[in-house]
């Protein structure tokens, strides 16, 4: 794997594991034999809103369940600087959504992809 991808700005590890915890929300749906598009856009925000995503991090984080390294991303991610105001939330909801995203980048950029999945399916509750 490229080095430089292990030292992705927070930001960036969010942007991937924003679209890969997306991915696997969808899949968990269609799964679940959904398939009208606005009953899967309605259920889908259950998992990939800003506060579900805060929530999700903050049972990881009251169970123990992530290692130190992970932690490590949380941490660096939740308090790394942004320039712009969220829309629909508060700005401490964002920044535990984002470090959630970040988590799930960093996994998958580290191509973790067991411990990754585990993860996903904790939070999706599967």
């Amino acid at each position: 794997m490229k080095e430089y991808k292990m030292n992705l700005n927070p930001l960036a590890l969010a942007y991937i594991g924003d679209a890969y915890f997306e991915l696997c929300v969808r899949n968990y749906l269609i799964e679940q034999k959904l398939v009208k598009v606005n009953d899967l856009n309605k259920n889908a925000i259950k998992y990939v809103s800003a506060n579900s995503q805060a929530r999700s991090l903050e049972k990881l984080l009251n169970e123990n369940i992530l290692t130190e390294s992970e932690l490590e991303i949380v941490k660096r991610a939740r308090n790394h600087k942004v320039n712009h105001k969220p829309k629909n939330t508060d700005i401490v909801t964002y920044h535990h959504a984002t470090a959630l995203e970040a988590l799930i980048g960093y996994l998958y950029v580290s191509e973790d992809m067991e411990r990754l999945n585990k993860l996903i399916e904790y939070i999706i509750g599967d």
